[in-house]
């Protein structure tokens, strides 16, 4: 449902830093490229030290654990969920959460996140529950590709609630809603703030009370924003830290983040345009190698 079309404007490759930024080009961190099993990753994310991504829509809705030193697949999770359109997985420690809220035409009015309990390795299918939501904010449901600010991407759980980021194609910026992950009905997403990152944002990390996000732009340019939580939930107070990590022409169309104690994985998935190709790319960033 969701292939990029950065063709439009790869032709102006001008970059365009409205914010202070640091140079952190990944392309040295590269690990391996992605086995074709997950060649279209759409997220990461860490649980029991163990890390975990997914294809997004039109693909097999299964999860696969893969090696953090090699990017390997070792071991599959088939779920009962429809992947109509997965886009992020996060976790509470017992729990996984699927987004299945793909919504790049602006359109879609059924969104969901999948809740599975996940116990010793295994995922207990017999028991998903769908947590069902809508922007209130949302008024038109016309179908326009790439003309939304209601697409969404990333998602975090921290401090007992689920926090989405929006990936908005006409303002390039984010806001976060924040979901209740035990109300099965309906409900609003509730809009808490926003924050003109000047990129679409693809996914996103909560470790040690701070906030990833990573995302592009158009012109190939992708970022990173990391964030200090200043109260439980808020993020968008103070200034973030911003990286500019390289162009998706030579990294690949940047779609998962996930964070541990000795540093940020990133996937991306396979990138085509007019002046070339990528494979899809795993990459690690140590630690220390982030400015303080």
């Amino acid at each position: 449902m969701k292939k990029f079309f950065l063709l439009l404007t790869l032709i102006t490759c001008g970059f365009s830093f409205s914010q202070q930024t640091d140079f952190l080009k990944i392309k040295k961190y590269k690990i391996s490229n992605l086995n074709d099993e997950i060649k279209e990753t759409s997220g990461l994310n860490i649980l029991n030290g163990k890390l975990y991504t997914f294809n997004d829509s039109g693909n097999t809705p299964e999860l696969f654990e893969i090696s953090k030193t090699t990017g390997k697949v070792l071991n599959i999770l088939k779920t009962d969920a429809k992947n109509t359109d997965w886009e992020a997985l996060t976790n509470d420690g017992s729990h996984f959460y699927i987004g299945d809220f793909g919504n790049n035409d602006g359109s879609r009015r059924h969104l969901k996140i999948y809740k599975i309990p996940f116990i010793n390795d295994s995922l207990k299918n017999n028991q998903i529950r769908e947590i069902l939501f809508h922007y209130p904010e949302q008024t038109d449901y016309i179908s326009h590709y790439w003309k939304t600010d209601f697409d969404a991407e990333a998602m975090v759980y921290a401090n007992g609630k689920i926090h989405l980021f929006t990936k908005e194609w006409i303002s390039k910026a984010t806001a976060h809603y924040v979901i209740d992950p035990d109300i099965y009905d309906k409900q609003d997403a509730v809009k808490t703030e926003a924050f003109d990152t000047g990129f679409m944002v693809t996914d996103a990390a909560y470790f040690e009370n701070k906030l990833y996000l990573v995302g592009y732009t158009k012109k190939t340019e992708v970022f990173l924003n990391i964030f200090a939580e200043t109260s439980p939930g808020i993020f968008f107070k103070d200034a973030p830290k911003h990286y500019y990590l390289g162009s998706s022409l030579s990294i690949g169309q940047i779609e998962g983040i996930a964070v541990d104690d000795s540093g940020i994985y990133i996937s991306g998935e396979k990138f085509r345009s007019p002046l070339g190709s990528t494979k899809p790319a795993f990459y690690f960033i140590p630690k220390e190698k982030l400015r303080d």
